[in-house]
């Protein structure tokens, strides 16, 4: 029951948060926040309570792997964006995201080989993603727009957390990756004010998502020999010192 109320309570107030700050400070760094764990950080948290340790451990490799999906997510929606329909974009990028988290998981790989793959597929995604300065002046966004995120968020969470068993960790710690916050932004940025602001958005991803594979690979590293209360210490700490290079790599790319 005190989990269900922190699932409930916990993940919409996180979303809203970082959705009122991206408001505050413009596209680029509200994709910059969503790169932070906020969706499959508290479902790693959840599983570490609910499943224990070990089945938690496997998930976040499969967390961390899924940084690489997201960079293909990324990159193909910021491809899309300037010749095509925010809606086609989206689904395009969210079918390559499916296509990589299926040869995620039937590829079985050490975190030797993970590591430098998953890092690689951001670096690279970085490079080719075009770089856009178009802006249009911004549309108010809808009343409903913050509400409807957190609402979509939790009910995220639960279904990840509830049909665990039934998925496994690997491709419960992958699915919990897909970029539900970024898509949500970039869509609302590109159909709102045009492809630039959705680029953006998603250049901020790609820049945030060296602290979440950073984060996932200091719990599943960590979180059997330590417990849940250091091993998530330790990698909020890390995700943290990773965040703050990203945010000057961000500012010196962009203003906003």
């Amino acid at each position: 029951m005190e989990g269900l109320a922190l699932k409930l309570v916990l993940t919409p107030a996180l979303i809203g948060a970082v959705s009122l700050a991206g408001r505050r400070w413009g596209p680029g760094v509200s994709g910059w926040l969503v790169g932070f764990p906020l969706t499959s950080g508290p479902v790693a948290f959840f599983l570490a309570l609910d499943q224990g340790v070990g089945f938690a451990a496997v998930a976040a490799v499969g967390s961390m792997t899924g940084a690489g999906a997201q960079a293909v997510f990324c990159l193909l929606y910021g491809r899309l964006a300037r010749g095509g329909r925010w809606g086609w974009a989206l689904l395009a990028g969210s079918l390559a995201f499916a296509a990589a988290t299926v040869v995620f998981q039937r590829v079985a790989l050490s975190l030797a080989w993970l590591v430098p793959i998953v890092l690689g597929a951001l670096a690279v995604a970085l490079v080719l993603m075009p770089n856009d300065s178009e802006t249009r002046t911004p549309a108010p966004l809808p009343r409903w727009d913050i509400p409807a995120r957190m609402t979509v968020t939790t009910a995220l969470v639960l279904l990840l957390t509830g049909f665990a068993t039934v998925l496994g960790p690997q491709l419960t710690g992958l699915l919990a990756t897909f970029p539900l916050y970024g898509a949500i932004l970039a869509g609302f940025a590109h159909h709102l004010q045009g492809p630039g602001p959705a680029i953006r958005v998603l250049r901020g991803l790609l820049l945030g998502l060296f602290a979440f594979a950073g984060f996932f690979l200091v719990l599943a590293l960590s979180i059997e020999r330590a417990g849940i209360a250091r091993a998530f210490a330790a990698a909020i700490a890390t995700a943290l010192i990773l965040q703050s290079g990203a945010l000057w790599a961000l500012r010196r790319e962009s203003p906003v």
